[in-house]
């Protein structure tokens, strides 16, 4: 890796350091809270970018050995003392995800919430044990209340998420754009659960 690269990860780590350490609690993502009902009752689980680690506590709540991956130390270090606290089956660990994706067939569940590297797309779907699930969510370029990134880079066009993991099978699948009320429903976002065939 450049020095220039070296010094663009230390610089987003220092920016992403500064939020968490200002940041309220942890929440799990809409995917993972409205579809929880779609895990599987063992395996292994990962939250990738994990953040402050909602998706990770609530993976782990319900009994997944999970691992919870992100580049903030900062966030990495508050989720391993809420997990430790709580007895949870929960690693985290700072880890670089662009640099170091997960392995092929390594894990049964994987949770994606607001994180947006298209080039892991492949690997995410080869990390996937048969019958492993998905679940993803990330901002939209369809605005319909101001948030979210700005960077076009790190925002999904129409249905862009569906065509990224075609090679899964559909379970779950939410993008509304600017549709009828926009002050109701999931706006800003698309989300996504879906299933690596066995």
């Amino acid at each position: 890796m450049s020095t220039t690269n070296i010094t663009q990860k230390g610089q987003l780590a220092d920016k992403w350091d500064t939020r968490y350490r200002k940041a309220g609690a942890a929440m799990a993502g809409e995917v993972l809270a409205e579809n929880r009902h779609l895990l599987p009752a063992k395996g292994e689980a990962l939250d990738l970018a994990c953040g402050l680690g909602g998706n990770a506590l609530l993976l782990a709540r319900t009994g997944l050995r999970t691992r919870a991956w992100d580049l903030s130390a900062v966030a990495i270090e508050r989720l391993a003392a809420e997990a430790d606290a709580e007895g949870l089956p929960l690693c985290a660990e700072v880890r670089d995800v662009v640099v170091a994706p997960p392995a092929a067939g390594s894990f049964d569940v994987i949770v994606v919430s607001r994180f947006l590297e298209r080039g892991l797309c492949p690997a995410l779907m080869a990390a996937l044990r048969p019958g492993g699930l998905l679940f993803y969510q990330t901002f939209t370029r369809d605005k319909a209340v101001p948030g979210g990134p700005s960077n076009p880079a790190f925002l999904l066009a129409e249905n862009e998420l569906l065509r990224l993991f075609d090679g899964l099978r559909l379970r779950v699948y939410r993008e509304e754009g600017c549709l009828g009320d926009v002050t109701r429903g999931l706006r800003n976002e698309a989300l996504l659960v879906a299933q690596r065939p066995d």
